[in-house]
């Protein structure tokens, strides 16, 4: 979205009340008064849209499996979770949304910090079961694995148009999904048979049951 400098001649009491605004939203007053503007024509910015979508996952997930993280910015959204496997290493969980990329979302980008290469490989070898049941399921994903992270493409279905908040909620259920599904794939890391019919029963199930797939 385009954005120009106007002149506004606005009261001195007014200034300070928006500049309070700001300041407990944590943003500046530019950006407050586009807002403030913004909803009094029911226009909706990118910054609410992500705010509305970010709202939306953390309702779903906090207080469950998932831990939230210090937002680096307003734009990105960051999660983790525990995995049963040695010294409980962490699974972080991060949403970027882009601002005008529709129907591009934004990606998911799963990490974890953890220099024991089985730990790596066992990751490396999920994320590519992963891409493969989703490849066979929904046809070809936009993703990369590299060096034990996983980054994949959100990008809405055509012909729909979801709300924010059922975009959120699509993005907590496959967030759900995949965690529940890593974390499965590692209770059965000693039969690699049930491990992989394990995690393609849970994806399987999440698209017959109508869950959102980005």
């Amino acid at each position: 979205m385009n954005k120009s400098v106007y002149s506004l001649v606005l009261s001195d009491e007014i200034v300070q009340e928006i500049d309070r605004m700001a300041y407990e939203a944590g943003s500046s007053r530019s950006a407050m008064i586009n807002q403030i503007l913004a909803d009094c024509v029911r226009f909706t910015t990118p910054e609410k849209r992500m705010r509305e979508v970010f709202s939306a996952i953390e309702q779903m997930l906090m207080g469950g499996v998932f831990e939230p993280q210090l937002q680096p910015s307003e734009s990105m959204f960051s999660l983790r979770s525990s995995l049963d496997y040695k010294y409980n290493p962490s699974v972080r969980y991060s949403v970027e949304l882009y601002q005008n990329a529709l129907p591009m979302l934004g990606e998911l980008r799963v990490s974890i910090r953890s220099q024991n290469s089985a730990l790596v490989l066992a990751l490396l070898q999920f994320f590519k079961l992963w891409t493969r049941i989703e490849t066979a399921y929904i046809g070809r994903v936009e993703c990369a694995i590299e060096d034990g992270r996983y980054v994949r493409k959100l990008r809405l279905s055509e012909h729909t148009q979801p709300t924010n908040e059922e975009i959120g909620e699509g993005i907590a259920a496959y967030i759900n999904l995949l965690d529940s599904a890593l974390k499965s794939y590692f209770q059965n890391s000693n039969e690699p048979a049930a491990a992989v019919a394990s995690v393609e029963k849970r994806y399987v199930s999440h698209i017959r049951g109508g869950g959102m797939i980005l």
